[in-house]
């Protein structure tokens, strides 16, 4: 029996993650193309690799003692089966016949021929013990003793690295009651948004298509209530994109806050691969100006560019922002979306947990402390400085301002909730933290600063 073309494609997502270390929101699109799935297969699919690429941590847990032999040994493409396998057993309503008969096909075509019946009895005998329990049950098993607040515990049950969950206990702060509610909403399947690209397309068209329906908090959002974006002729021309609601609340309070004197100039850093860029472009034309958009990689800087459109007036610079390309040029407006471990886009970005580590915060850090830099340097007396990140880790968000400012008299710090009065309870200070269990947002932080006259 041939495996059937949904879990084909779900189970090519997942190599091409852990063989080519690709991104599952990048290359499982192409796949489903290259499947030639759409519809109802096309959702089964997405949800098999996603759910699968999310709760890894917690089927290897459950996995891992079933084995006879260690984990660590059973072939990898095996371990995506039964991965595979586990997810259709604990968390869809798929019957268990039907996910372990569809998981040995799999099984029987991930090797040579000769060793087919092998491998289909293997994740067979396997599957059948999973199916024993349900989640809960297994979750149980696995907690024995230990505490309902233990990390190491809560990292299993779900599903993030035990560094991960304590750095997002530690930055939820006061709020660390929220922990649980927050991994939960890190597992939750994400709903596409849509945003109507200023000058492009006014967001009433957007949202008069039968597909989609008011976002929460942005003025330009809409959600994509069915389909996928692909299939809108507004996003494949450009005038719609597709970013997260909290990368456009970030755009618009660096566009919201108040400058002295002229507000013609914009730069954006950092600006691959060009979602905010497209705001910004936007606005700054609505008000007469122009903004220059900086990437250090030409392949991202062809994306900046497609983003922004044929008739943006934008100049588009390849290169190294803390070399500052733009040369002795000052702006009123300059936005850092900085380079991130992107702890907080861990809902739709679901194998970025198991690849991040500790190490990353150290060596992003100084590079994000140069990147503020340099942008401070670039706004002039009077101009505003927006620094973002897609993570709310203290040590990528307030430390790297606090580090910034530290010896500097000319810089002032922004209210930024002040200036998203329509998001509530996102103030951490002057600081905007958005939270995907709070907001339904990623976790984007934002400061903004103003160079004083």
């Amino acid at each position: 029996m041939t495996a059937d073309r949904p879990r084909q494609a779900a189970l090519e997502v997942l190599r091409a993650v852990r063989e080519d270390d690709a991104y599952a929101n990048l290359v499982g699109p192409q796949v489903i193309h290259g499947f030639g799935l759409t519809g109802r297969d096309a959702g089964l699919a997405t949800e098999l690799a996603y759910g699968t690429l999310r709760w890894r941590g917690l089927y290897d847990a459950i996995l891992t003692p079933l084995v006879t032999r260690s984990w660590d040994r059973v072939e990898p493409a095996l371990q995506d089966v039964l991965r595979l396998g586990a997810h259709q057993l604990l968390a869809m309503r798929v019957p268990d016949h039907a996910a372990v008969d569809s998981s040995c096909d799999l099984a029987r075509a991930a090797g040579a021929p000769p060793g087919a019946a092998a491998r289909a009895g293997f994740v067979n005998a396997v599957l059948r013990k999973v199916a024993a329990r349900d989640v809960e049950g297994w979750a149980t098993q696995l907690q024995g003793g230990r505490a309902d607040d233990d990390l190491g515990w809560l990292s299993t049950r779900w599903s993030h690295p035990t560094w991960i969950t304590r750095a997002l206990r530690d930055a939820l702060g006061p709020r660390r009651d929220e922990l649980v509610d927050l991994l939960a909403a890190d597992n939750a399947p994400v709903r596409p948004t849509l945003v109507a690209r200023p000058g492009r397309i006014d967001v009433e068209e957007l949202l008069a298509l039968p597909e989609t329906e008011p976002g929460r908090w942005s003025p330009l959002a809409a959600a994509l209530a069915e389909g996928t974006p692909a299939a809108l002729s507004c996003v494949r021309d450009g005038r719609v994109g597709v970013q997260d609601e909290g990368s456009q609340l970030v755009a618009l309070a660096v566009a919201r806050a108040a400058v002295d004197g002229g507000d013609t100039a914009w730069l954006d850093v950092c600006s691959g691969p060009g979602g905010k860029a497209a705001l910004l472009d936007g606005w700054v034309r609505e008000r007469g100006g122009q903004l220059v958009a900086v990437e250090q990689h030409e392949h991202r800087a062809r994306l900046v560019r497609e983003a922004l459109g044929p008739h943006s007036t934008a100049d588009v610079l390849v290169g190294d922002a803390r070399e500052r390309p733009w040369g002795d040029q000052r702006f009123d407006r300059v936005l850092v979306d900085a380079p991130c471990t992107g702890l907080g886009a861990l809902r739709r970005r679901p194998e970025s947990r198991w690849r991040r580590t500790p190490a990353d915060l150290a060596s992003l850090g100084p590079l994000q402390r140069e990147l503020l830099s340099a942008a401070l340097d670039a706004v002039r007396p009077g101009g505003v400085v927006g620094y973002a990140t897609c993570s709310p880790h203290v040590a990528e968000t307030e430390l790297v301002v606090s580090d910034a400012l530290r010896g500097r008299d000319d810089i002032e710090v922004v209210d930024v909730p002040a200036l998203l009065p329509e998001v509530p309870d996102a103030a951490v200070g002057p600081y905007l933290q958005l939270w995907p269990h709070r907001h339904g947002t990623d976790a984007m932080f934002c400061a903004i600063l103003r160079r004083r006259l």
